[in-house]
């Protein structure tokens, strides 16, 4: 006999693992830590490639106006405030990487801990029903 319960309980089940489940647990199989410190460290990086990509198009932009005023400009002064800017874009975009990805770390967790419950929950069905 069917059970309709555990009928709509598998079919979330599957529906869940189907979508979002896959991703969730990829993500729950880190612990917290490890998972936040790479997606930080791949995002610096991603974030220093950005940076001198935007940097070399506004060079190449502005290529004239640097020619021309090359052996008037402090060519150190620029340096460091290229560098400034660098190390605040990077710190910004680090930070906010690492508030993103604790975000989708404990939505994961919190995911994945109602799946199991619900494995939990299937399981104490089949064996209710194995009982009768």
């Amino acid at each position: 006999m069917l059970n309709e319960e555990r009928i709509k309980l598998m079919t979330k089940m599957a529906s869940y693992e189907a979508n979002e489940g896959k991703k969730n647990v990829s993500i729950g199989s880190y612990f917290r830590g490890d998972y936040i410190g790479l997606q930080v460290i791949r995002a610096i990086i991603s974030g220093t490639v950005g940076f001198f990509i935007v940097f070399g198009m506004y060079i190449l932009y502005n290529f004239e106006t640097i020619m021309a005023d090359i052996y008037k400009m402090d060519l150190l002064k620029f340096g460091r405030s290229v560098i400034i800017a660098y190390l605040v874009f990077i710190v910004l975009y680090a930070a906010v990487s690492y508030g993103i990805y604790t975000y989708r770390y404990t939505r994961a967790k919190k995911s994945l801990k109602r799946y199991y419950n619900n494995l939990k929950k299937l399981s104490y069905l089949y064996d209710k029903e194995q009982k009768r």
